[in-house]
């Protein structure tokens, strides 16, 4: 009897995020697209997003968009709110800099708790700030900082920042270099780290450098410069990430504990203004990338797709490419990079942010003042 209550439930469940998704008459759906694996269409769900940049879906299928100036909104039964949510922390919106990620408690269906991270301002600039709170009558509710990527610094560039949860409740967080390339390989800065934290916060007593003198106790993985993608892997439960190099050396990373990624002592990457960076694109006891693009293509937002509204795209990672005006779709074989392919070519521009949502269809954000909400739809 209470496996069938449950599994009524549950289907009650799905039907609600599905009409909480559908879409409204008015969206436009383009022409037959095809990939390798797959025929699909596009179908524009909203315009009137202002710089999207990352996106999490309720359990009812209400889907929550972070806007980099500072707003947090609701797409909802085929609509975007017009009123915003509240109670959002201040932000320092400057560059690069706004409010960024968010991510759900994995028990958010009991407890209403989320996670966002944003650029904060305070004493010598500003910092990557990871925030909680709880999401009750569409409001922020006892919203607290619990990490902060010191030091702060000026600026409005590089803050990251990614948040996943692995399958043991710990939390990642990605804080990009601050346009700082030295803070990277120092382990008494929290600039190009990929950071392990308890949900409240607090260190894990296992975390890598736990104990280690001159080392921040957060720090799980370092050598990073500026990681805008994280996905846990839904078969193995490791943690993957994209990152931008410089000009070159964008990276696809597989995390490892107390691993060194190289920034910027080995890069497969040049300046801006072509001068070398590093002669080395390897260096030992460092980590090397699972796959590197040269030219850039500015990954950003990561995503495993397990649904079955696309089989033939199953087990493949799908990032945006801000520079590369696509989504890339990337097949690995475990560890290893089989290939990939890039879809929606020069149709969207600077796609932020993938998700797969709860009706196995793929939503993208594409990171303009009119910015826009996108479902991927079998054809």
């Amino acid at each position: 009897m209470l496996g069938k209550v449950f599994l009524g439930r549950r289907r009650l469940l799905a039907a609600t995020a599905a009409a909480a998704l559908a879409a409204p008459a008015v969206a436009r759906a383009q022409q037959v697209l095809r990939s390798s694996k797959a025929s699909y269409s596009l179908r524009m769900l909203t315009l009137d997003l202002e710089q999207p940049w990352g996106m999490a879906f309720l359990p009812d299928g209400r889907l929550l968009i972070t806007e980099r100036p500072g707003r947090l909104r609701i797409f909802a039964n085929g609509r975007l709110e017009r009123a915003p949510v509240g109670g959002l922390p201040k932000v320092y919106a400057r560059g690069q800099g706004g409010l960024l990620d968010i991510c759900l408690h994995p028990d958010f269906a009991r407890n209403s708790v989320l996670y966002l991270t944003y650029s904060g301002e305070g004493e010598g600039g500003a910092a990557t700030v990871l925030a909680r709170a709880e999401f009750r009558n569409n409001a922020l509710v006892g919203v607290q900082r619990i990490f902060e990527a010191l030091p702060r610094t000026s600026g409005g560039l590089h803050f990251g920042s990614r948040i996943v949860f692995d399958r043991a409740g710990l939390l990642y967080v990605t804080c990009g270099e601050r346009y700082q390339m030295q803070r990277a390989q120092n382990l008494a800065d929290l600039g190009g780290k990929a950071v392990r934290l308890r949900d409240d916060g607090s260190v894990p007593p296992d975390n890598p450098f736990v104990g280690r003198e001159g080392a921040r106790p957060e720090i799980f993985s370092y050598g990073h410069r500026n990681p805008q993608g994280m996905a846990m892997h839904p078969g193995t439960g490791r943690i993957w990430l994209v990152e931008h190099g410089p000009r070159g050396g964008d990276e696809l990373n597989l995390l490892k504990a107390g691993a060194n990624y190289g920034w910027p002592r080995a890069t497969h990457g040049i300046d801006y203004s072509g001068s070398t960076i590093s002669p080395n694109k390897s260096l030992p006891g460092m980590e090397d990338p699972v796959r590197v693009w040269v030219p850039s293509i500015s990954p950003s937002g990561l995503a495993f797709y397990t649904g079955d509204r696309f089989p033939g795209w199953k087990g493949s990672i799908f990032t945006g490419a801000l520079s590369d005006n696509a989504l890339f779709r990337i097949e690995l074989d475990g560890d290893r990079y089989v290939g990939e392919e890039r879809l929606l070519v020069d149709l969207l521009p600077y796609i932020r942010d993938v998700r797969q949502g709860p009706d196995g269809l793929l939503y993208i954000v594409t990171h303009t003042d009119s910015g826009g909400l996108y479902r991927l739809e079998p054809a």
